[in-house]
């Protein structure tokens, strides 16, 4: 409804001095067009909007203009007291400031919707993190923390997994993400966009020089970048296995994020046939905690990778040297 994205619009400008109309474009699905007619509704109404030409203009409020309508409808209201239980709050120190910052939504909120609010933030709790997860040591994200919001670069001593020594890098920060629970600093590094998990972070500082970000780019863009070269870079083997049903509830749950498709039964009913799209055929190795429940078809590869891990399991644990005590020291 036009009221709705009327209401979104001052919102969204009371938040920046300055939006693009592009980006209120993208963010209400219309047109630049749509919103230009927006904003001359906005000023006719006596809200004093106007708009700045030029490569870096936008749309924007008089300094000082401020409103305490808030708009929210009841749904709106319930869906802000859906909280997410992955300590991001925590980790940013914000844990008091999101508890207070609700309770003053719940003070300023229309009568009606309290009670569903109140009663929602007791009925329904997020938590992003899957199962089996394992638990993850706390993170100290401080230090990267205040790099996002400095604007300067930053000097990071990082190790990569698989390694042991960790390497020095000077990055640029569009900002922090958390992904299930796992928090990602987001940085160009020579001008290319880098993920590096704040976990494997082993030192950073700040440096006097600062932050050199790509023209127009902003946090969300470069994530969505990342994301996508992480998910195609998962995806460039396929795994083709037969999973006994006695076993089947446990593989799919571990291994939905790689499942391409629905598993396909085989004659006699006892076995299921599988795909998965992983990074490497070494990945394979994980399946080897299903015994013989699990059999990976092809490719060839990926059943040498079984073949030479399975064998070197049994000559860990196979017969001992002739001779050899059990319980000898």
């Amino acid at each position: 409804m036009k009221s709705d994205r009327l209401l979104s619009i001052l919102l969204l400008l009371q938040t920046r001095r300055l939006v693009p109309a592009t980006e209120l474009a993208e963010r209400l699905d219309v047109s630049v067009r749509t919103i230009y007619r927006d904003v001359e509704a906005l000023s006719a109404s006596g809200v004093p909007v106007y708009s700045e030409r030029g490569r870096h203009g936008g749309i924007a409020l008089l300094p000082g203009f401020r409103t305490d309508v808030t708009g929210l409808t009841a749904d709106e209201s319930r869906a802000l007291f859906v909280l997410a239980a992955d300590g991001a709050h925590a980790a940013l120190g914000l844990d008091e400031a999101i508890g207070s910052a609700l309770r003053k939504v719940m003070a300023a909120l229309p009568a009606p919707y309290r009670p569903a609010a109140e009663l929602t933030s007791r009925r329904i709790l997020v938590d992003p993190v899957r199962w089996m997860g394992g638990r993850r040591a706390a993170v100290d994200i401080g230090d990267l923390h205040d790099a996002v919001f400095a604007d300067r670069r930053l000097r990071l001593r990082y190790r990569h997994s698989g390694t042991r020594t960790a390497r020095t890098y000077t990055v640029d920060p569009y900002g922090l993400v958390v992904k299930a629970g796992v928090w990602y600093l987001v940085a160009d590094r020579e001008g290319e966009p880098r993920l590096f998990r704040a976990d494997r972070v082993r030192e950073a500082a700040l440096t006097e020089d600062a932050v050199v970000r790509r023209s127009g780019v902003e946090l969300a863009h470069v994530w969505e970048e990342l994301r996508r070269q992480v998910e195609e870079r998962q995806g460039e083997v396929t795994l083709r296995v037969r999973v006994h049903r006695s076993r089947l509830d446990l593989f799919l749950r571990l291994n939905a994020g790689v499942l391409t498709r629905e598993p396909t039964p085989e004659d006699g009913g006892e076995w299921v046939r599988a795909e998965l799209a992983v990074e490497s055929v070494e990945w394979a190795r994980s399946l080897l905690s299903f015994g013989l429940n699990v059999e990976v078809l092809s490719p060839p590869e990926a059943r040498a990778v079984m073949a030479a891990h399975a064998a070197a399991v049994m000559a860990l644990y196979g017969d001992p040297e002739p001779g050899a005590s059990a319980g000898s020291g």
